[in-house]
């Protein structure tokens, strides 16, 4: 799965009485799907996944999964502390409809977290897991940092396809993506290099009203061959125009065909591990050190201004990335890295999302934060 580009790891909502507030979520998370963020994470450290019970992470899964715009890659936080509760929460992720796993670090019995137990833990995770894997590093709460060594161990795995690293090292993340060089692997992307997701596949198949999907050769739809071509012959079903070569690709994929299907042309792209960041205040050094995208809390309450810094980076100014960085890093540091999920959820209040309480222990914000907060989203609001 192609995972370049932002992703909101998006809140849960609660009732005042704590209960999970759904309707809120499903409207969260269907403005989410209208903004340029790549896709949804449900269920990590910022939907407050510890605080919620087995039932209540299933539901929250399945809630999000329907309210999601299926061209939106969906990642779903399954990481508990043993290998068997993280493979049955991945494999209800996986029936669900979603398209990656992301695991935490197991971190209770921390003496015992030595390279020889992390090294088994996701292997065993990756072999039996029926979705590709991410870990997920975020030492500030599991009090475990996994050595990149051991992450460039483990990127071997062929079901393994990246990291979120959320501890703000980016000379670590540098490390990381250099070690990591030699993995090459092929994800399904759109002709504009954009992430193909089999929701997206699904829903343009029955748009074309159960058209067949064929493999067309490049030089086809750059106009190399047209239907006068003898090559041509028309598709007995469809009528389209359809040539030896289309079917000789379907019979043999490689990366000089594009599948078509409906609307859709998608093609393959070499992509090697996946390093994502979890530090918006750091997001745009992250990316210069090898990173290809990143998971934010911060793109909870302001999407677009996450993705301004991503898509100028990625268009090479890096006059404008650097302003946009610099735009949301003070208060990208205040209110996620030191309010936490408080700070955040009224922040998302305060920028037209639904926010709302954390569960206790988490307190609301006094009305002096809360001030501290709206003026430093003044100027970001979404």
């Amino acid at each position: 799965m192609f995972l370049q580009g932002i992703f909101p790891p998006i809140t849960t909502p609660f009732y005042p009485d704590g209960n999970v507030y759904f309707k809120k979520l499903e409207s969260n998370v269907e403005r989410y799907s209208r903004t340029p963020v790549a896709g949804i994470v449900v269920l990590g450290s910022t939907g407050e996944a510890v605080m919620l019970s087995d039932q209540e992470r299933r539901d929250v899964l399945k809630t999000a999964r329907e309210a999601t715009a299926p061209n939106k890659v969906l990642i779903a936080g399954t990481g508990l502390e043993s290998a068997v509760e993280t493979l049955r929460l991945t494999e209800y992720a996986a029936e669900l409809g979603y398209d990656v796993a992301m695991v935490r670090t197991p971190h209770y019995y921390k003496r015992q977290m030595q390279p020889a137990n992390m090294l088994a833990f996701y292997r065993t995770v990756a072999d039996r897991s029926p979705l590709p894997v991410i870990i997920y590093n975020f030492p500030q709460a599991t009090g475990f940092d996994i050595p990149a060594e051991l992450v460039i161990e483990l990127a071997d795995h062929p079901n393994l396809i990246g990291i979120k690293e959320s501890s703000g090292d980016v000379e670590k993340i540098r490390n990381m993506v250099e070690g990591t060089r030699h993995v090459k692997r092929s994800a399904t992307v759109t002709e504009t290099f954009d992430a193909v997701t089999p929701r997206a596949i699904t829903a343009a198949s029955s748009s074309a009203n159960g058209d067949r999907a064929t493999l067309v050769p490049i030089a086809v739809l750059a106009g190399a061959g047209s239907e006068t071509d003898p090559a041509f012959a028309r598709d007995a079903k469809t009528g389209r125009a359809e040539s030896p070569e289309a079917s000789l690709s379907a019979a043999k994929p490689s990366s000089a065909s594009v599948n078509v299907v409906g609307n859709l042309r998608t093609r393959q792209k070499e992509v090697g591990f996946q390093v994502l960041v979890g530090a918006a205040n750091k997001l745009h050094p992250s990316l210069d050190a090898g990173a290809v995208g990143a998971i934010l809390a911060f793109a909870c309450l302001s999407p677009t201004a996450c993705y301004e810094i991503y898509a100028a980076w990625k268009e090479g100014d890096t006059d404008l990335a650097k302003l946009k960085q610099e735009r949301i890093a003070a208060a990208a540091q205040r209110i996620v890295g030191d309010l936490g999920i408080p700070g955040l959820k009224y922040g998302m209040d305060f920028n037209g999302y639904f926010g709302g309480q954390a569960r206790l222990p988490l307190l609301p914000l006094t009305g002096e934060v809360k001030g501290e907060v709206e003026r430093l989203l003044a100027d970001i609001r979404n």
